[in-house]
């Protein structure tokens, strides 16, 4: 009991001093649209809440028409010539075949089938029969069964271990037909996560992709999680991972933001610590993420990713200009973390975006002192 009291006080103690720093400051937080003293992001030429695309992390114009024409056609001849012209060891492959994987399975739970009912994703299903020696169909085949083991089955049930033993089969068949592309591999990675390979598995599948693409952000992420406390790893794993990554990237690399992801995989779920996201481990691993988009190319289609995190912690670390400068590279698009781990990506993207205007014009910004 005397815990528990001691708990208490110390959880009062710090919202206490919340409000008295807050009140230093000049507080910042939300109010109800249309009231005098709300900021309103549409100065900032920002897209409204409803317009936020929730599907990419950034645009790839080129993929939302092949989308749409499949979609609208039924007819996936678009993306297979979409893929058979996309670098097989770059990002933008991997985020394609996650992206048609991901419209087939979305369709498939909307349209599941039934009597006289065609499912929904049955371009997927006439891509494979019609052209089985194809690598991006078998690629994308094998990506749209990890997505439908996560998203209609429990981890560790009977219905997950089957789906997963099949998109394993299928990340082996998408692998023979095509020996350098590592994106079969990086399927692999989920399932390897889902069905708990052990360590020397894992890390043999993990050289396997060093071998084709050594700075792979998307492979780099996906492998992340497998280090991870809450997987098959610890906090002390991830982040020798992530450290060890961005200490080989080579210059223009977004490796040397992995850290960041790291930290955010192991946030805690209640921080009675004040000045947390101000801390030393936080702090060096957003200027490591800043230091890394602005040493890219700005056509690194990861560059996003990194950008979609930083505006998280910068805003939670109350870096106003400096998420400021990050929206105004990324707003449109919200496909990706850490807004998709809520169930209304652009809602929850829309409150920070609002934090970072109002906590922006409270320290004197306006749009006319913003850098675009």
């Amino acid at each position: 009991m005397e815990i528990l009291w001691v708990l208490m006080a110390l959880v009062m103690l710090g919202f206490v001093l919340l409000q008295i720093s807050r009140r230093r400051r000049g507080a910042v937080g939300l109010v109800e649209p249309g009231h005098p003293d709300a900021a309103d992001p549409a100065n900032y030429g920002f897209a409204r809440e409803e317009e936020l695309d929730i599907r990419m992390p950034g645009p790839d114009q080129d993929l939302l028409d092949v989308l749409d024409l499949v979609q609208r056609t039924q007819d996936y001849r678009g993306a297979m010539q979409l893929l058979a012209g996309t670098e097989a060891e770059g990002e933008r492959r991997w985020q394609r075949v996650q992206a048609f994987a991901g419209a087939a399975s979305l369709e498939l739970r909307q349209r599941p089938g039934g009597v006289g009912e065609t499912p929904g994703g049955q371009w997927l299903r006439v891509w494979r029969a019609e052209a089985p020696k194809d690598a991006g169909g078998a690629a994308v085949h094998a990506e749209f069964l990890v997505q439908q083991a996560w998203r209609t089955s429990a981890p560790g049930s009977d219905d997950f271990r089957i789906i997963m033993e099949e998109a394993k089969a299928a990340c082996g068949e998408a692998a023979l037909l095509a020996p350098g592309d590592p994106v079969p591999y990086i399927v692999e990675l989920s399932v390897a996560r889902g069905l708990g390979y052990p360590r020397e598995e894992f890390e043999q599948l993990w050289l396997k992709i060093l071998d084709r693409a050594p700075n792979h952000m998307g492979a780099h992420l996906a492998a992340l999680q497998y280090w991870c406390e809450k997987w098959h790893g610890s906090r002390e794993l991830a982040y020798s991972f992530a450290e060890a990554a961005a200490a080989r990237a080579p210059r223009g690399s977004l490796l040397a933001a992995m850290p960041l992801f790291a930290v955010f995989e192991h946030l805690p779920e209640v921080n009675l610590v004040s000045g947390f996201y101000q801390s030393e481990v936080v702090t060096k691993a957003v200027h490591g993420a800043l230091h890394a988009v602005h040493s890219a190319r700005p056509d690194d289609p990861m560059q996003a990713h990194v950008r979609h995190l930083l505006v998280f912690f910068l805003v939670r670390g109350e870096r106003w200009a400096e998420a400021m400068n990050q929206l105004t590279v990324i707003d449109g698009h919200v496909g990706a973390l850490p807004w998709t781990l809520s169930t209304d990506p652009a809602a929850e993207f829309a409150v920070y975006r609002a934090l970072a205007v109002a906590g922006y014009e409270a320290n004197g910004g306006s749009p006319a002192t913003l850098p675009h």
